[in-house]
């Protein structure tokens, strides 16, 4: 599966760039638990990052810090495919179609 995000990079000289590319699944965290994101957004935390280069920690990064949607696959028992799912909080690459996390 291939889709497109926005990507934040260091460049050379120490500034945070961002484009939009064309991404596949290699960009995902591991985990036990794939949700198909429907909803998320782009809020002030995810220009602060990119307009701030000392906050974003690890290069590249997706930004996004909470989404919506729906379980696409699990192998955690707390949650099953089709289950509605939140998740908000630092490093979470929300913009991304898909999610993995460890649930």
């Amino acid at each position: 599966m291939t889709f497109r995000a926005i990507l934040a990079n260091r460049a050379t000289d120490g500034a945070v760039t961002t484009s939009v590319e064309v991404l596949d699944e290699r960009i995902l965290n591991d985990g036990d638990v794939k949700v198909a994101v429907e909803w998320s957004n782009v809020n002030y935390k995810d220009a602060v990052a990119i307009l701030t280069p000392r906050i974003i920690k690890s290069f590249p990064l997706v930004p996004g810090i909470d989404f919506a949607g729906t379980v696409a696959s699990s192998r955690d028992g707390r949650f099953k495919v089709g289950d509605k799912v939140v998740a908000t909080g630092w490093g979470l690459s929300g913009l991304l179609p898909v999610y993995r996390t460890r649930g």
